[in-house]
């Protein structure tokens, strides 16, 4: 997708207007959803709770089944706050885009492979933290660098920067494909066809939506996934 973006200046560093609003906007739609979904909690729930329970639950359940509980009960925040801001980050696009000329202000901050990239770096970058915090550096090292022969540091090394790259390019990868064939199933339902495509582009983009929000779902899930694997294999010692 050719598309033209508007960035401002700060401090020496460029921003990219897009990225930095439509992620603003997912982080709100969080923090909004999570705080509907949390006032007036009770022993016996609600719709509301339920819902609220239930998306902690499965969050604490991914986690539980790639960590003990002595590190996983300190990441189970960071996986449900991580899964839902992917999850709402994954499906922004589909609900709505705003533009102004050729600039898309609002979409999903998960076409953009910077968005991922930040994303995926976090998730090393805390699987490593946890490692040495854990193990100590020694232990961190031997466990990530060291297993499970001596020999293998250099693919081990290697196999840092692999994960980083695939984590980062998987994400962002299932959420622009998504977007970009929307795109063309829209514009080939464009009027200036004889109108003979509307209704078939009617339809097959709605089924493409709902085909894009189960993609979302399963990203975020796969994401989440991988940063408890990720995190036992630096901090769990064999």
């Amino acid at each position: 997708m050719d598309e033209k973006s508007a960035t401002f200046q700060l401090l020496g560093l460029t921003f990219d207007w897009s990225i930095v609003i439509s992620t603003v906007i997912a982080a709100l739609i969080v923090f909004l959803l999570v705080f509907v979904l949390s006032r007036n909690l009770t022993m016996k729930p609600g719709k509301k709770q339920n819902v609220l329970e239930a998306i902690v639950d499965f969050t604490d359940g991914i986690v539980d089944s790639s960590l003990p509980s002595s590190i996983g009960n300190e990441l189970k925040l960071t996986a449900f706050t991580l899964f839902l801001f992917i999850f709402v980050s994954n499906e922004m696009g589909l609900a709505v885009q705003v533009a102004f000329g050729d600039v898309t202000y609002v979409k999903s901050p998960t076409t953009n492979p910077i968005v991922t990239m930040g994303l995926a770096l976090l998730v090393v970058g805390l699987a490593n933290f946890v490692g040495v915090s854990k193990l100590g550096f020694k232990g961190y090292f031997k466990t990530t660098f060291m297993s499970p022969m001596a020999f293998l540091l250099p693919i081990n090394i290697f196999e840092q920067f692999t994960n980083y790259l695939t984590l980062a390019l998987r994400l962002y990868g299932n959420i622009m494909a998504g977007e970009m064939l929307l795109t063309l199933i829209t514009n080939w339902g464009n009027p200036s066809h004889l109108g003979l495509t509307i209704v078939p582009a009617f339809f097959l983009s709605m089924l493409w939506q709902a085909f894009s929000l189960f993609i979302g779902a399963i990203q975020a899930f796969i994401f989440v996934t991988l940063m408890s694997i990720y995190t036992s294999e630096h901090a769990v010692a064999e």
